[in-house]
């Protein structure tokens, strides 16, 4: 990986917790993105480290975008450090109501603890973090209020989930949002533009070959555009992948009042595909073993 700059530092998580950046200074130390709530214990023990923080004050938190995923460590860190929060300017009003089904959270089987925003980041600002300048831009998409931040002199994307080494995050199908899909393109061309050196992704590695990833999440966009189904399914399996790294296993009996229970399995499925609880739960485990993503194990699924 090329060299970044010695105040940045990125700890690389999972497909659970999404990536922390680090950006220290004298005026003060933020922390991008916090990571899913279940790993809140590890967030606190990285940022104790002297890699991390040390003893050292958090001046303040900042999310790219409010999944649960990047999010879910929030309040946590808020208490540990007594840092403000800065969330995108698109998000706050869905933090302020705490809309669960906007926030897919208990709506898509996930969780997060209530926090407070304290200030927001507005798109085409620019901030100071780490003695370096960012621009704040617009990445609708996956997410509809989501930012990327952009520092032209080293020209590093800390892009969070809009996009990724191999794609980017789920894209609601345009029966939900008839507006995600094409701002998930327009957001690759505006990217594309841009001179981008090394990306920091939401999950992953951070990488260099920027032109590949964007051709290849292109390539997801044009298939999505002309198979607007193919877009329900890979929501639906990236939803349930993450739901059991969560959860760690699930017994496969237990999986049809999963998705009858949950309201975004249950929602998709009477829209699209008008199935028995027991058949899409079948066809969802079916689907996970035969790309590898998960695996049977004495009756349960687990991560594979």
């Amino acid at each position: 990986m090329n060299a970044l700059p010695p105040q940045l530092h990125v700890f690389v998580r999972d497909w659970l917790s999404a990536n922390h950046v680090l950006l220290k200074s004298r005026d003060g130390h933020v922390l991008i993105d916090s990571g899913y709530g279940r790993h809140v214990p590890l967030t606190l023990a990285l940022l104790a480290t002297a890699r991390g923080l040390g003893s050292e004050p958090l001046a303040m938190l900042v999310n790219t975008h409010c999944h649960s995923d990047h999010m879910g460590g929030n309040a946590a860190v808020a208490r540990r450090y007594g840092c403000p929060i800065a969330v995108p300017e698109g998000e706050r009003r869905l933090i302020d109501e705490w809309d669960d089904r906007k926030l897919l959270l208990e709506y898509a089987d996930q969780a997060a603890e209530r926090f407070r925003v304290d200030e927001t980041v507005v798109p085409g600002t620019t901030r100071v973090w780490g003695d370096l300048e960012w621009q704040a831009i617009a990445a609708p998409g996956h997410d509809m209020g989501a930012l990327v931040f952009y520092n032209p002199e080293h020209r590093i994307l800390i892009s969070g989930d809009a996009l990724w080494e191999h794609g980017f995050g789920f894209v609601m199908p345009p029966e939900i949002d008839p507006a995600a899909l094409p701002a998930t393109r327009a957001t690759l061309e505006m990217l594309a533009r841009l001179d981008i050196r090394i990306v920091i992704p939401g999950h992953g590695e951070p990488f260099t070959g920027v032109a590949a990833a964007l051709d290849r999440a292109m390539i997801r966009v044009v298939a999505f555009e002309a198979d607007p189904l193919r877009m329900v399914r890979y929501a639906l399996k990236a939803l349930f992948t993450f739901g059991l790294l969560d959860r760690r296993r699930i017994a496969v009996a237990d999986i049809p009042a999963l998705v009858e229970r949950v309201g975004i399995y249950r929602d998709f499925n009477t829209r699209f595909f008008r199935m028995t609880a027991a058949h899409l739960a079948a066809w969802l485990v079916a689907e996970l073993e035969k790309v590898g993503a998960i695996r049977r194990e004495a009756g349960d699924v687990v991560p594979a």
